[in-house]
């Protein structure tokens, strides 16, 4: 058994991936032009990727392929219907980051809300030294308690963003394509949540039903002091509307884990704009998530192996 196993984004050698290796023959590989990828991956019964995109071409090149696993619960990187034609099983890993994503939610808001960033880099400028009062607050800062707090999709990042800002006294409204039965949060249209909350907080996959849904007309109904959170993905947003409405004060601030191309290309336009906090896609990356990541893609493949496919998507 040949496996096909990208590391690249991934881990910088802080994770153990033995695990694959007691399943077969690993391959392991890093960036790689299309080209270089056709040639590594052409004798591999398995593919293990995270952002490689696996389409006609590749699998193309790929006659020997049964099975695709990623390490990632999205698989919109996958061509579904070109792996159903040719019998190959392609499974994803669920969950393993609520935590850590629901977590990097409250920290780019709380950061956002308290000026943390802004503070911080004052003292250490030597303001604080000079300062004459015990403290100063140049800065103006927010509480979350009291605010009305939005959340696109209610998957379990969502429920546990939900848990959270309650727990810091926000009230809560979701909407979701699907209302969950005795859901203890208020269910409302999607311009309801726009028009009515505080901070709006994505938590959906990418579709062609939610591409762009956040776009010139639907940033037109966000209250002018609202905030955008996006730790789901980048094509959910029109960046160049939402850099206009940050530009011209017509919304109060966007703080964004991911953009529609990654890495951030130079000339994007929300590099520069105003109350934009953007962090390189990290809301998954801390140690013990990836841990579980790997952990569960090692399962993925066992099962499958054993007969047994488990957390399948095809």
């Amino acid at each position: 058994m040949k496996i096909a196993l990208c590391t690249s984004g991934m881990t910088n050698g802080d994770l153990d991936l033995s695990a694959f290796e007691k399943l077969g023959e690993v391959k392991y590989f890093g960036e790689l032009s299309r080209k270089e990828l056709f040639a590594l991956v052409s004798d591999c019964e398995v593919l293990l990727i995270n952002k490689v995109t696996v389409d006609e071409e590749l699998l193309s090149h790929c006659p020997l392929l049964r099975y695709v696993g990623t390490f990632a619960t999205g698989y919109n990187q996958v061509d579904i219907n070109a792996c159903n034609k040719r019998g190959i099983t392609v499974c994803n890993v669920p969950d393993y980051s609520t935590n850590s994503v629901s977590q990097h939610v409250f920290a780019l808001l709380l950061n956002f809300y308290g000026k943390i960033t802004e503070y911080t880099a004052s003292v250490a400028a030597g303001d604080w030294v000079k300062s004459k009062t015990f403290c100063y607050f140049p800065f103006p800062t927010r509480e979350l308690s009291g605010k009305v707090f939005g959340i696109y999709g209610y998957g379990n990042i969502g429920k546990k963003v939900a848990c959270i800002a309650q727990a810091f006294g926000a009230e809560v409204k979701i909407c979701t394509r699907t209302v969950p039965e005795n859901c203890p949060f208020e269910c409302v249209s999607l311009e309801t949540l726009l028009k009515t909350c505080d901070v709006v907080s994505l938590h959906c996959p990418l579709t062609e039903a939610t591409a762009k849904m956040i776009n010139a007309e639907t940033l037109a109904l966000m209250k002018k002091d609202a905030v955008l959170v996006n730790t789901a993905r980048g094509g959910l947003v029109d960046e160049a509307a939402l850099a206009s409405a940050l530009n011209e004060g017509r919304l109060a601030g966007a703080c964004l884990d991911t953009v529609d191309v990654e890495p951030m290309a130079a000339n994007n336009p929300l590099l520069n704009a105003k109350n934009c906090l953007i962090t390189p896609h990290i809301a998954w990356v801390a140690k013990e998530t990836r841990e579980r990541l790997v952990g569960v893609a090692a399962a993925n493949l066992a099962a499958f192996l054993s007969g047994k496919p488990q957390n399948t998507v095809n």
